[in-house]
């Protein structure tokens, strides 16, 4: 692995810093509380004889260090990066025979705030969905038992949205982020953690299929929809994901140079998140157009 780098992130708690890597470490997730829990992890046990490392989570592309409250990560997460990655680029094992039991096996959930100040964002260390799906009421999520106990339990959830790893949720204004937060990450982290049915294979396969078939419909011989459908894949879609958020091609009209799109997730339902999208959508078209009479209509 003597190509493999390192980034240091921080996380929503100021005890646990994640070492993200460019490639794949493991498969699965793995936590380890002690030096005798890391008996057969190597790396995990190697730090543990810093003093200051309490829990050591090891996942994918990514290793995440919790600290005792003796030490500031400022002041030494440059030197354990160093020594992760000087491990790892030595080319030894970071999981060994019993290390690898899905008994270790662990669900870790960060949250992340996004634009629209309605929405918070709760990522897992695991793909969750296949393809996005978006849900606006217990009824519409009949059969996603998660996002369905979302809008049992909590009155304040309006709205639920799957991608990859990650769930968007949109409350209200009856609740604030601080207060409730970590009771919705525990409570997701929980319910991944049991295994339970996150959304049934039917109504997934149902999405794939919609999405499928609006991908079909996108398909055009007018030139400037498939220039305008590259340029929001590429300048537009990686922003607005990364955010908690969806954006979708809907039309463009060559007479009035109106262009349409679908906004889903935490793009949605701000009125001010909604402008500055749209606004930041016609300066790129306008730009990489060449035509200032683009006018973009957010749906």
């Amino acid at each position: 692995m003597t190509d493999i780098t390192l980034k240091v992130q921080a996380t929503t708690s100021a005890d646990i810093i994640k070492l993200e890597a460019n490639k794949a470490l493991v498969k699965g997730s793995y936590e380890f509380k002690n030096v005798d829990e890391a008996k057969n992890a190597p790396l995990a046990k190697e730090l543990f004889y810093l003093p200051f490392v309490k829990t050591v989570y090891i996942s994918s592309n990514f290793i995440a260090l919790k600290r005792f409250p003796i030490v500031e990560w400022k002041d030494v997460q440059e030197e354990v990066a160093q020594q992760v990655l000087l491990y790892l680029q030595s080319g030894r094992e970071i999981l060994l025979g019993e290390a690898g039991k899905p008994a270790n096996e662990v669900v870790t959930i960060y949250t992340e705030t996004t634009p629209n100040p309605a929405v918070m964002k709760f990522v897992a260390n695991k793909r969750l969905v296949p393809t996005i799906i978006e849900y606006k009421s217990a009824e519409e999520a009949e059969k996603a038992p998660l996002a369905r106990l979302l809008f049992d339990n909590y009155s304040f959830v309006e709205e639920v949205f799957f991608d990859n790893n990650y769930i968007s949720v949109t409350k209200n204004e009856t609740a604030d982020w601080e207060e409730v937060t970590g009771k919705l990450r525990e409570f997701i982290r929980q319910y991944l953690s049991e295994g339970r049915t996150l959304i049934d294979s039917e109504e997934v396969r149902r999405h794939q299929e919609a999405a499928q078939a609006k991908l079909l419909s996108m398909v055009t011989t007018d030139s400037v929809s498939q220039q305008i459908v590259a340029i929001l894949d590429e300048y537009v879609r990686p922003a607005v994901a990364s955010d908690g958020g969806n954006i979708q091609f809907i039309s463009y009209c060559a007479e009035t140079h109106h262009v349409a799109v679908l906004l889903q997730g935490a793009c949605s339902g701000c009125p001010s998140s909604v402008q500055t999208l749209k606004k930041g959508i016609e300066v790129i078209l306008k730009d990489k157009l060449g035509n200032p009479s683009i006018n973009v209509e957010a749906i």
